[in-house]
Formats: C-alpha cells, sequence, structure tokens
C-alpha cells in the first residue's frame, strides 16, 4: 500500500470514528444530521484544497480552474465513493429482488 493510500484510508477511517465518537456521546442525536456535517465539513476542505493557482496556463489546475469544474469533479468523486461503499445497496432497497 502506498504513503497516499494509506493516509486516505486512514482519512476516511477517522471520519466514520468521529462520527461514531458523535453519535454515542449524543444518543438523541439525529445521524442523519452528524452525516450531513461531516459531509458539509469535508466538501468545505475539499474545495479549499482544490483552488487553482492563479496562472491560467497551470496543466495541474486546468481540470479545476472554474467552480463548475470543481464541482464536476467533487460530484464524480463522491459517486466513486459512494459505489464502492458496502452500505451502497441495502437488503431494505424497493429495487431487491424478493423470491
Amino acid at each position: 500500500m502506498s504513503d497516499a493510500d494509506a493516509l486516505f484510508d486512514r482519512a476516511a477511517s477517522q471520519t466514520v470514528e468521529l462520527a461514531n465518537r458523535l453519535s454515542e456521546s449524543d444518543p438523541k442525536a439525529d445521524l442523519w444530521d452528524i452525516a450531513d456535517g461531516l459531509l458539509a465539513g469535508a466538501v468545505h476542505y475539499w474545495l479549499y484544497t482544490r483552488q487553482p493557482c492563479g496562472d491560467p496556463r497551470c496543466e495541474q489546475c486546468a481540470p479545476i480552474s472554474t467552480a463548475e469544474e470543481r464541482l464536476a469533479l467533487l460530484l464524480q468523486d463522491v459517486e466513486q465513493y459512494a459505489r464502492d461503499s458496502d452500505y451502497y445497496h441495502a437488503p431494505t432497497d424497493l429495487n431487491v429482488g424478493r423470491a
């Protein structure tokens, strides 16, 4: 596993651990509120880290040179992370076949 992969896994794990700590510290808390807050913070940080450098010829910044391009990239990442999640499909989904 590369250092980048290990860091990615650690950040993801610590985010889940934070969510669990928040929910355990307030059993009456709405889990959706916790999840929405974590997602909002993650989006905010993701956008902060994707600010273009300002050089219109910068090849590294080309895919993120406008707000719309950054949003499109963010949505692609979120969709991939969701599809990769063990929780993407649920046994209670309406489109699950039943025999």
